[in-house]
């Protein structure tokens, strides 16, 4: 089965102002992510009842319709696309309330980056495991990954793949050709924070070459230096 990925890293920010949802917006497309940005809860109420979206980035203090009031009618609605809340509200009694009205995740502003991207890494995977079960194999080329069976063939034949190694092939095939920073997949794979002195990702990636790409013409996965891997069908620039 081939199919696209697209959807599974699409994602709703609903803000209002314009500084915080270009500084976001613009990190999470640098990683691969799809992001569409509405900025007023009605808007983004609208928006949110698409089931295109993986996750929602959702500010509490909009114009019109608080972040909390969106949360709560998504939720009455049966939208159960994970939401991350945004807020410059740090009161443990204002994190419970957007907790209470339906809320998966809740960050306090400002926040560094690195950790949002973390955040909704981790709301993307439960959407992605979802999206998983109805289509458990990716495709590319004539490499398929089953995400049920923990299977991986290229061209008919069956690859033996060490847990890391799986996991690391997965990260690169459901980016869709996206590229997959070094740091990312320190994080999603080994739970590190970035470590410029660490080559764990350089040795796997030679592993998985061996593995996946020797003997093949079409190579698979590619360097892109001083900045990560991708996992495409495209010939090298």
């Amino acid at each position: 089965m081939n199919h696209t990925l697209q959807g599974l890293r699409k994602i709703l920010m609903i803000e209002d102002d314009p500084r915080i949802a270009d500084f976001v917006s613009r990190g999470l497309r640098a990683e691969g992510y799809l992001v569409e940005v509405m900025p007023t809860g009605r808007e983004g109420l609208l928006a949110g009842r698409e089931s295109q979206f993986r996750a929602i980035l959702l500010d509490i203090g909009l114009p019109d319709i608080n972040g909390q009031q969106v949360c709560e009618q998504l939720r009455s609605e049966g939208v159960k696309t994970p939401i991350l809340m945004l807020t410059a509200r740090d009161a443990i009694p204002d994190k419970v309330k957007g907790l209470q009205s339906g809320a998966d995740d809740y960050m306090t502003k400002p926040f560094s980056f690195e950790e949002l991207l973390a955040r909704v890494d981790a709301l993307l995977r439960r959407a992605e495991m979802e999206y998983g079960e109805e289509n458990p194999e990716i495709q590319i080329a004539d490499l398929v990954l089953n995400r049920q069976t923990h299977e991986v063939f290229r061209s008919g034949h069956s690859i033996d793949l060490t847990a890391k190694e799986y996991s690391l092939l997965e990260l690169l095939m459901i980016s869709g050709g996206k590229l997959v920073s070094r740091a990312r997949i320190l994080e999603q794979v080994w739970g590190y924070s970035s470590d410029p002195l660490t080559n764990v990702v350089d040795v796997f990636i030679r592993q998985l070459r061996k593995k996946i790409d020797e003997g093949h013409e079409l190579k698979l996965i590619k360097t892109v230096r001083g900045f990560g891997y991708r996992l495409d069908v495209f010939s090298e620039p």
